[in-house]
Order: structure tokens, then C-alpha cells, then sequence
């Protein structure tokens, strides 16, 4: 285990590094350093690492959501409000449905099993996606328009509408006698009581820490910690009351910047630290769930049915940004950011496999696929989109 972390440390860095110097995301020469060194490739990463994988990934992304709720500012959300609501579910609903239709068609399957295949691509990576909106928040590109916040925003609740939707699939197809409109209903309640929960510990953790002195490293340990709780607590009442817990990680961050923004910068300087080893962990374990070989047997059907749920989810990115005052290529952008998909295809693809769905194997194929041609095109495409066509915003004037 100790030889498989030194691995993904030190090749981690490198690959990083190449990739950052021809001017591509260095995540994806970390997600590409994966499936090299995963269980699929040259298998080099230990069982032991590969069994905790799940969970190390979780902690990542609970830093990167502490980092995006940190980076996040009042004035700035206010400005992109209604257009964040209609991002957080018209494209991801748009892709799912579409896919949803096609597949059911192109595959022959039940509409149950391809709405199961649906919503397991139409989630998009807050993974790929948060650093980089990050990175551009740093740079204030896109900044006066709240361009990255709306993003950040969008992405954290998209999940939440596909993991549900495909959690009433998989529920039908197991005959459970399901109220679809109850499960349908639990959305925003989930929304709701994730910012709810996110708002109430985050009032706690400012009261604490203006009370006490703590050092700010143990300030951030502290912080981790909560919100590793929080996410388990989703767990242990999911058959009781759905919590959007990760939605409550990045609300936590945005309650501590808008009440002590001196603590909530000082925070983020631990976190964008912290952030250096956890990223490593995060994309390059995420490549190494990528078994290329499965994704072979969806052959060039798969690809058609990620294609046209591309095109659905463009559709709905465009309908979440009219009426906004974004130019034409920042509308651009803005759909471009929604095509990663990595963390919740790794995560559950292999969901309906796993339970005996008869079209298992299949769903699972489209869905490694999916992250192999999405999260590198998405990721470059970001980059280079943004760095394009993102205006550096001004500060008083000075740039």
C-alpha cells in the first residue's frame, strides 16, 4: 500500500507537470496516469488502496466542494441565481430522458433499464469541473458575470436530480411498489435540507472558531472531519429523509467566507494546500475504475447514445442561459463545462450489473465509455474555452 501511494504521488506530480507544460489540464494526465497504473492496465495500485478507493475519492471531493463554497460570494451568486435553479436540472434532465428514448430503441431494452442508463451518464463531475472553475475564479475570468460560480453552483445540484432519478429506475425495475412522484418530490427536499444542514454547521463552525483559538491547520482537520460526518449521516437516514449532504459541504464553506471572510480565506489558503495531495488521489483513482476493455463492448452503438445525450444536454444548457447577458461563445463555454462525466459513472455504473438487471453489463460498458470520451474532452475543451473566450475581469479598475 505505502509503495502503490508513493507511486501515485511521484508519478502523480510528473504527469501533472507534462501535461500542464503542453498546455493541457494536468487532470487529465492524472486521470490517464489511472487507467496506466489501475487494475486494468498494468495493475501497479494495491488491493488495499483499490478497496478504500470509494472513500478516498469522497474525501477529495469533500476539499475541492470546501474549497468551491469558499470561492464563492454572495453578490456574485445573487447575479446568477434563477440561471444556477435552471442549470442544476434542465440539462441533466434534457440528457437523461434523451438517452432514456435512444437507447431503448438502439439497444432493444425495457425504457426502465435505459432510464437507469439515462441517468447514470446525465450526471456531470463536480470532479473535473470545480478545480477548474476555481482556477478561473482565481484568474477573475468570466468573473463579473459570475460565469464559474454559476457552474459551481449548477454542478453541485445536477447530481442530486440523477442519482435519484436513476435510484426510482433501478427501484422499478426490482418491482418495489415505488411512488414516482414522491421520489420525484424528494429533490428539493433533499436540496433543501442539505442547505439547511450545510447553513446550521456552518454558523456552528464560525461560532467555534471565533470563540476558541485554533490553529488553522486544525481548523481545516476540523472542517474535513464535519463534513465527512455530514456525508455519513446522508447515509445512515437515506430510507428515512434524503440530505443532499455534499450540497451541504459547499454551503458550509459559503456560510464561513460570508460570516468571518478572514477565516473563510484563511481556510482556503489550508485547503487549496491540502488540495495538492487529495487531487492526486482523486483523478488518478477515478482513471483506474476505467476498464477499457468493458467499454469496448459497447462498440459504436454506445458512443451514438452519448452523442445524442451530448447534443440534449447542450440543448438544455442553452435554455438554462437565455435571457442572461453572456456573449455567444460564454454561453459556449458554459455548455462545454457540463460534458465531464468521471466521479458518479465510476461510482455506480456497475449499480445495476451488480443486482441482476438483465442489461447490466451493457449500462455498465456505456458508462466507463462515457467517462473515457467526456472527462478528457471535457476537461481540455474547459481549458482551452476558457482561457479563450473567459474575460479577465477587472479589479477597481486595475487588472
Amino acid at each position: 500500500m505505502a509503495l502503490s501511494l508513493s507511486l501515485i504521488i511521484i508519478l502523480g506530480l510528473i504527469f501533472n507537470k507534462v501535461f500542464e507544460k503542453i498546455k493541457l489540464p494536468g487532470l487529465l494526465g492524472m486521470l490517464i496516469l489511472g487507467v496506466i497504473i489501475g487494475p486494468f492496465g498494468f495493475n501497479l495500485i494495491s488491493k488495499d488502496i483499490l478497496n478504500i478507493s470509494s472513500d478516498l475519492r469522497k474525501i477529495a471531493l469533500i476539499v475541492i466542494l470546501l474549497r468551491a463554497g469558499l470561492g464563492i460570494e454572495r453578490e456574485t451568486l445573487k447575479k446568477v441565481g434563477i440561471s444556477a435553479v435552471k442549470m442544476s436540472c434542465i440539462p441533466g434532465l434534457c440528457e437523461g430522458f434523451a438517452i432514456m428514448f435512444v437507447a431503448s430503441y438502439f439497444l432493444r431494452i425495457s425504457k426502465i433499464e435505459a432510464g437507469m442508463l439515462g441517468f447514470i451518464i446525465a450526471a456531470v463531475s463536480p470532479a473535473v469541473i470545480v478545480p477548474q472553475m476555481l482556477n478561473f475564479i482565481n484568474e477573475r475570468r468570466g468573473y463579473d458575470k459570475g460565469i464559474p460560480t454559476l457552474i459551481l453552483a449548477g454542478a453541485s445540484i445536477d447530481d442530486v436530480f440523477a442519482i435519484t432519478l436513476f435510484s426510482t429506475f433501478l427501484g422499478l425495475y426490482g418491482g418495489k411498489n415505488i411512488n414516482v412522484f414522491s421520489k420525484i418530490f424528494e429533490i428539493p427536499i433533499s436540496i433543501l435540507l442539505g442547505i439547511l444542514l450545510g447553513i446550521i454547521v456552518g454558523m456552528i463552525i464560525v461560532f467555534l472558531f471565533k470563540k476558541f483559538y485554533i490553529r488553522d491547520t486544525k481548523k481545516v482537520l476540523i472542517l474535513i472531519g464535519i463534513a465527512i460526518l455530514m456525508t455519513a449521516l446522508e447515509d445512515i437516514l437515506r430510507d428515512i429523509i434524503p440530505i443532499a449532504s455534499l450540497l451541504g459541504v459547499m454551503t458550509i464553506g459559503f456560510v464561513i467566507l460570508e460570516k468571518s471572510s478572514n477565516i473563510g480565506k484563511r481556510l482556503s489558503q489550508k485547503l487549496n494546500k491540502i488540495w495538492v495531495f487529495a487531487e492526486l488521489l482523486l483523478f488518478i483513482l477515478v482513471g483506474a475504475q476505467v476498464n477499457i476493455h468493458v467499454a469496448l463492448h459497447s462498440g459504436v452503438i454506445g458512443l451514438v447514445i452519448i452523442f445524442i445525450g451530448l447534443i440534449a444536454r447542450s440543448v438544455g444548457v442553452f435554455i438554462s442561459v437565455a435571457g442572461t447577458n453572456f456573449k455567444f461563445k460564454e454561453k459556449l463555454f458554459c455548455m462545454i463545462a457540463y460534458v465531464p462525466k468521471a466521479t458518479v459513472q465510476a461510482a455506480i455504473g456497475a449499480l445495476p450489473l451488480s443486482v441482476g438487471v438483465e442489461s447490466g453489463e451493457i449500462i455498465l460498458a456505456i458508462a466507463v465509455l462515457a467517462i473515457m470520451i467526456t472527462a478528457p474532452l471535457g476537461a481540455v475543451g474547459v481549458k482551452l474555452a476558457g482561457d479563450k473566450w473567459l474575460s479577465v475581469d477587472t479589479i477597481e479598475g486595475i487588472k
